[in-house]
């Protein structure tokens, strides 16, 4: 097996180079190196859970350091963190109702709650709340009954008892990391096919004889028109180019190869054009807490042009671009600076660099950021793998998916 301190400094590194591209791919890799971590962690004979969430946040640090641009990488962590603490609370709420059930004879109440594992008290009151808690969302979707097996009272001398106590608390450790796993195995089932679940939503938004509006590339927004068209929807396509990296002219020859309708537009003729448009559709690199998103830098333009003329904006994004923060949170990192020579050739603008009178001032300053924000209120509509949501519901799905206790990954400045 692997050395797994040495499996998380390649992925850090790999994180720090910018070598893996994609939210989905990154969040596959991230949630496939936890899943390593967390089968690989030694877990005491109590606190178990802590213990996992212990490791996983010590490795989330690194990840989330290595590249804080890329926010997929803390909800991937912060989700499996949820998962950790709702199978900790499903074990407890289990072992509460088996205490109760071994409680009920009066002769044995001492003896009987020793053959138990040593619940902490946050994890007793979680368990309390719980029965008070009304159903999330997902937990209704999923509709998967919660099996409760009562542990049968022990009628042994001391020594029997103390070896169940051992084999109780080993079992309860070995379950609370094999139930672990599987979700984390959902997940990653859920984020490998989280573009086919989009796309098979095509067909209820797009229409016969419409005119699509996007900008760049989205693996995303492919499937989903490709999807339509397997449809029999015939429609149009109008495909910004997305300057400076011009990602939108990759998103037309795949369009064309697929026997899509596709003219080619630049940045500034949006807003032109917008009026010829029935529906604009984008992907998304995140989704914040109160509906906005970051997204490729210009589509905050072509929010307000679709908003100007009436015309539905849809953002395409997998659970995995949730993102429980705010725009306005310190602790995250919203843009960053591309290099200038995607702007300009330094050989023709060499003259234009050299330094003026002072030192170290440039004459020419080329900035390149990477990413929009585009508010909630220019958004109409967001299409998850879940289904579709307006934007003031996203706050609570993001509540199905993350824990409030998680949402600072990282240590304070201080602390």
């Amino acid at each position: 097996m692997p050395d797994i301190t040495a499996t998380v400094n390649e992925f850090v590194n790999e994180l720090k180079k910018r070598k893996i591209e994609g939210s989905q791919t990154t969040s596959r890799l991230a949630a496939e190196l936890l899943r390593s971590v967390i089968s690989q962690q030694r877990l005491p004979y109590t606190n178990q859970a802590a213990a996992l969430i212990d490791a996983v946040k010590a490795v989330g640090e690194k990840l989330i350091a290595a590249n804080p641009v890329e926010l997929a990488v803390g909800n991937i962590v912060r989700r499996v963190l949820h998962i950790i603490r709702e199978e900790d609370l499903s074990l407890t709420t289990a072992a509460i109702g088996g205490l109760n059930v071994a409680g009920t004879s009066d002769d044995d109440v001492d003896d009987d709650t020793d053959d138990h594992p040593v619940l902490s008290a946050a994890a007793v009151a979680a368990a309390s709340r719980s029965t008070l808690r009304p159903p999330s969302l997902q937990t209704l979707l999923e509709d998967i009954p919660v099996t409760t097996s009562v542990p049968p009272p022990s009628s042994s001398g001391g020594e029997s008892e103390g070896k169940s106590k051992s084999a109780d608390k080993s079992v309860r450790s070995r379950k609370l990391k094999h139930d672990v796993i599987e979700a984390v195995n959902e997940l990653i089932q859920d984020i490998a096919t989280c573009h086919e679940q989009i796309a098979e939503q095509a067909v209820e938004h797009i229409h016969h004889n419409e005119v699509i509006l996007t900008l760049g590339s989205s693996k995303t927004v492919l499937k989903f028109l490709c999807a339509a068209k397997e449809k029999k929807r015939s429609f149009r396509v109008f495909v910004a180019e997305g300057a400076p990296r011009y990602r939108g002219h990759t998103l037309a020859k795949e369009l064309v190869a697929r026997g899509l309708q596709t003219t080619v537009i630049t940045d500034s003729a949006v807003f032109a054009l917008i009026s010829r448009v029935n529906m604009v559709i984008v992907g998304a690199h995140a989704v914040m807490a109160n509906g906005g998103i970051i997204a490729p830098i210009g589509l905050n333009m072509v929010a307000l042009a679709a908003q100007r003329h009436a015309v539905p904006f849809v953002v395409l994004a997998g659970s995995h671009k949730l993102c429980p923060l705010y725009p306005h949170n310190p602790e995250i990192l919203l843009n960053e600076l591309r290099s200038p020579s995607e702007l300009l050739d330094f050989g023709e603008f060499s003259d234009c660099m050299d330094f003026g009178t002072g030192p170290g001032s440039p004459l020419l300053h080329v900035v390149n950021p990477a990413f929009d924000y585009v508010p909630p209120k220019l958004v109409s509509l967001f299409i998850t793998d879940t289904g579709g949501h307006n934007p003031s519901y996203m706050y609570r799905l993001i509540a199905d998916y993350y824990s409030p206790d998680d949402f600072a990954v990282q240590p304070k400045p201080g602390s």
